[in-house]
């Protein structure tokens, strides 16, 4: 008895209350850390983690990759979205046509023929990478659409301001011209506009930036590379745009099936002149036809009712351009 007394004593010194008797080592378990502190962005609730969360979720909202050749529209704000080109014939088409590219992706054991190596080749003249991958992830890229074992990715198009076609112009001391293109939603008539303008002076091209077609790989193999030297402007509103014009001292001319005036009486032809094109269907829409200070007629043969939009803007152009050289 005396020596349990002794031992509780011992146990009691130093402290009121004495301290607690040792588990001897049978909870362990109990005493067992949880490891290392993870970081605040995988804490929950962490300001860290929700902010992580938010720039997710604003990722997968902005425009991605386009998964087809040349289809899409392009994404809002001044660039498109890239574009995978999928297929031996278009992507040597786009190749040709001069188009920007970042990255030629060749499937691996490719059976090589005269269009393989000759998209290698412009590829490597050009300093556009080589990517060698399997074909299975050449299948995931394209959603499974037909490649051929030869797919080209393209950067986003950098549209110009509509104000920036007015600068370039009086930065070269001409009298601007400017094709505005109303309801055109074939890229291929937008390629053959800006092929049109290119070839007879024309400053650059304005799309609208909805329920329009836009700079796809379609445009860039149309316009046959003359793509690289007229820009392409993007606006938020057509019908603002063309007011704005306006206000610059341009004279607006919209085309249409029963105009104003036939296209041989247009005397505006010498003056800054913005020339807008609508749908071959529908034509000019209401407001943008009311914004027009003139509408022109093409004369045609009887029983043609109306023109290709890309023919109709070649037309005119060179009309412009006839007069100009006078």
């Amino acid at each position: 008895m005396a020596g349990n007394t002794e031992r509780r004593n011992k146990r009691n010194e130093g402290s009121k209350k004495g301290p607690s008797v040792g588990t001897g080592g049978h909870s362990r378990r109990a005493l067992k850390g949880k490891g290392p502190t993870p970081p605040a962005e995988a804490r929950k609730g962490h300001a860290k983690q929700r902010a992580a969360q938010a720039a997710a979720k604003r990722k997968a909202a902005s425009p991605t990759t386009r998964r087809a050749s040349g289809g899409g529209r392009p994404g809002r704000g001044g660039k498109s979205s890239s574009e995978l080109v999928a297929g031996r014939n278009s992507v040597l088409e786009v190749l040709l046509a001069e188009a920007p590219a970042t990255s030629l992706f060749i499937a691996q054991y490719i059976d090589s023929d005269d269009r393989v190596r000759e998209a290698m080749k412009i590829a490597n003249v050009r300093g556009i990478p080589l990517m060698e991958i399997p074909r299975p992830e050449l299948d995931r890229m394209t959603d499974g659409a037909i490649h051929q074992g030869l797919v080209l990715q393209m950067p986003p198009y950098e549209y110009a301001h509509p104000d920036d076609l007015i600068v370039d112009a009086h930065d070269r001391g001409e009298a601007p011209i400017i094709v505005a293109l109303d309801s055109i939603t074939d890229p291929r008539n937008l390629g053959a506009v800006i092929r049109s303008a290119a070839a007879f002076g024309g400053h650059g091209v304005v799309v609208p930036e909805r329920r329009a077609a836009g700079m796809t790989a379609g445009a860039w193999k149309s316009s046959a590379g003359a793509a690289t030297r007229v820009p392409v402007a993007r606006a938020a509103n057509l019908t603002r745009a063309l007011e704005a014009y306006k206000k610059a001292g341009m004279t607006v001319v919209g085309l249409a099936a029963d105009g104003d005036i036939s296209l041989e009486e247009l005397d505006a032809a010498v003056d800054p002149i913005v020339i807008v094109v609508g749908s071959e269907g529908k034509g000019l829409g209401r407001l943008v036809q009311e914004t027009c200070d003139i509408t022109v007629r093409i004369p045609m043969a009887g029983g043609n009712e109306s023109l290709n939009a890309g023919v109709a803007a070649s037309i005119v152009l060179y009309e412009v351009a006839r007069r100009r050289a006078v």
